[in-house]
């Protein structure tokens, strides 16, 4: 999906272009030297997630989310590793940009839940690993319970009129636009007719007058949801963890239509000149301990079985998070490849833009 929270989603969109530039150019130096360039969400850097992995044997650079990514190599910038989100792995697949990965040479390869390794793509019919899933999340409606008194489990909310003003939605086509789809009874995983375009553009107008923002800047969602300037928002599961240990009265909402979840993980580019350190890399991020401290600190889930059997029952309970993925994300809506991505994408910019 995820931002993110597909990234440290809460810090990504904080991070200004200028900034960025100077990571990637800077990345773009070390290239030439013997270490591994890896470009990840904005927080995924920390070296506990890479837990005996040298130092100075990566050279990590962040971006803004996924588009951000896909743009940034198509213009010539050219890492080794990159950390998309899964409904993006196609279009990195059919820009040929990718190579696949040899499942054998990855370490604890076999503890990763089923229901995201089997997800189409990921291993193609020849047992080649297009992308080796590493984190999950939720996108769903986090609220105050003490300003929102029994509502209905469900992503009507966000068209609530009673809280007209009082809600904000993240600014992307694979959650907000998502949502609308799902709404509005369409397919969004299918490719669209301008009929159902038009109805999801219906859906979308209805929202706009209601909102006060669209954002991808979850550091001030959150503050706004402390303060009460906001009693609901469009949120990742990484929100509800930071205003909980804040003691903030929230409730990160189960929709009766399905929490969307979303699956991140790391592809390995064609023209890649650190191979052997890319696997390593990526043999460390797999590590149970590094999937246990994304869950701990971020109340994301890990891809790796090995990693929530380190956590606490009693944990899980507290972050929201299931005991059994493998089950519980049979009954969520999975965000995968959208094929009308680019039209869906110019609806959304144009009921932004107030058309």
């Amino acid at each position: 999906m995820k931002t993110a929270a597909k990234s440290f989603r809460l810090l990504a969109a904080g991070i200004s272009a200028f900034s960025l530039s100077l990571s990637l150019i800077g990345a773009s130096h070390a290239a030439d030297a013997d270490k591994l360039t890896y470009m990840t969400w904005s927080g995924y850097e920390l070296p506990e997630f890479h837990p005996g992995y040298p130092a100075d044997k990566v050279d990590i650079s962040v971006f803004g989310d996924d588009d951000d990514a896909l743009s940034k190599v198509r213009a010539g910038y050219r890492p080794d590793l990159v950390h998309p989100c899964y409904d993006k792995l196609e279009r990195w697949k059919q820009a040929g940009l990718l190579q696949p990965l040899d499942a054998s040479r990855l370490k604890n390869w076999e503890s990763i839940y089923p229901v995201i390794k089997d997800l189409p793509g990921m291993v193609d019919a020849d047992g080649k690993v297009w992308m080796v899933p590493w984190d999950w999340g939720n996108t769903s409606i986090l609220y105050r319970t003490d300003l929102v008194k029994n509502p209905e489990n469900s992503w009507k909310m966000l068209w609530n009129p009673q809280y007209s003003g009082r809600m904000a939605t993240i600014d992307a086509v694979h959650d907000t636009a998502l949502v609308a789809a799902l709404m509005s009874g369409v397919d969004a995983f299918a490719k669209l007719d301008q009929a159902q375009l038009d109805k999801i553009g219906q859906t979308l107008r209805a929202q706009r007058p209601l909102i006060r923002s669209y954002t991808n800047d979850m550091t001030s969602v959150e503050q706004s949801l402390a303060s009460g300037e906001l009693v609901a928002a469009m949120t990742w599961n990484a929100s509800a963890t930071a205003l909980k240990k804040q003691h903030v009265p929230v409730t990160f909402m189960k929709p009766k239509e399905g929490m969307l979840t979303w699956v991140c993980g790391m592809v390995l580019l064609k023209d890649s000149k650190h191979v052997d350190l890319a696997y390593d890399f990526i043999n460390a991020r797999l590590k149970p301990e590094s999937g246990e401290k994304l869950i701990q600190e971020y109340g994301y889930g890990s891809a790796s079985s090995a990693a929530f059997a380190r956590v606490p029952k009693a944990r899980l309970e507290e972050l929201e998070l299931p005991d059994d993925p493998n089950v519980v994300l049979k009954s969520t809506v999975m965000t995968r490849n959208i094929p009308s991505n680019d039209e869906l994408s110019k609806l959304f910019e144009r009921v932004k833009a107030g058309g």
